[in-house]
């Protein structure tokens, strides 16, 4: 199994896995979404999906007006063996995030790129740290002095905070960001704001390294657990 990284272009939306291809839910205003959830063909569903967060429409949108405005929004960690995304790396200007402003912790930093979502499909956790390490590469060339990002603490605990539901697929976990090497700039128990300074050298690669050295220790001894349970079944 091997990765490539590649940036999204408009031809490679269609591409995107299903749900980061539909969900808005930092590209949309939370005020348009709260009305959203007011209307009768949300009555049912708002309180227990996602599909308040859901438009390829808008998503398309937010994604062509940025590349054409702004330049590289996303890089995408495609699996060489399927030819399929199984990660993706979205990032932008604050003022382009309308979520962004609604957090306790905001504003983010008017010098900084806001690194909006990392994600990666079932089994392929090491895409994370590689699809960082191509984000943090771009915007260095790009002269871009920091990149900040928004942590979830307690992802799976079911609480929502904001104006509306979260959308716990699209925001990080805050160890991971801890561990990629953000400085906790903007502290919260739920919502902390973390920061990566890209202009002292090359310190953060170390951190990415060190940041997908501990996935693939993980998933080595996870596997090894795996095999000893089948060697321990009783043959016949």
């Amino acid at each position: 199994m091997g990765l490539s990284i590649v940036r999204l272009d408009l031809s490679g939306f269609e591409n995107l896995p299903s749900h980061t291809r539909r969900c808005v839910f930092w590209e949309v205003d939370p005020a348009t979404i709260e009305q959203s959830l007011a209307t009768p063909m949300f009555a049912e569903t708002a309180s227990t999906t996602t599909a308040i967060f859901e438009s390829e429409f808008d998503k398309e949108a937010w994604v062509s007006g940025l590349l054409l405005e702004w330049g590289t929004c996303a890089q995408l960690a495609v699996d060489t063996t399927m030819q399929s995304v199984v990660g993706t790396a979205f990032y932008a200007p604050p003022a382009r995030v309308p979520r962004a402003s609604h957090f306790p912790t905001s504003p983010v930093s008017h010098d900084a790129v806001l690194l909006t979502s990392i994600t990666a499909e079932a089994g392929f956790t090491e895409a994370a740290p590689i699809l960082l390490d191509a984000v943090v590469s771009d915007l260095i060339q790009r002269g871009v002095r920091a990149i900040e990002a928004f942590g979830i603490i307690g992802a799976d605990d079911g609480i929502a905070e904001l104006i509306s539901e979260l959308c716990t697929n699209c925001m990080m976990d805050a160890e991971f960001l801890k561990d990629s090497g953000f400085d906790l700039v903007a502290p919260h128990p739920r919502f902390p704001r973390f920061r990566l300074e890209l202009d002292e050298g090359l310190g953060w690669k170390s951190a990415v390294e060190g940041a997908l050295e501990k996935l693939v220790i993980e998933a080595t001894m996870e596997l090894t657990s795996r095999e000893r349970k089948v060697d321990a079944l009783p043959v016949g």
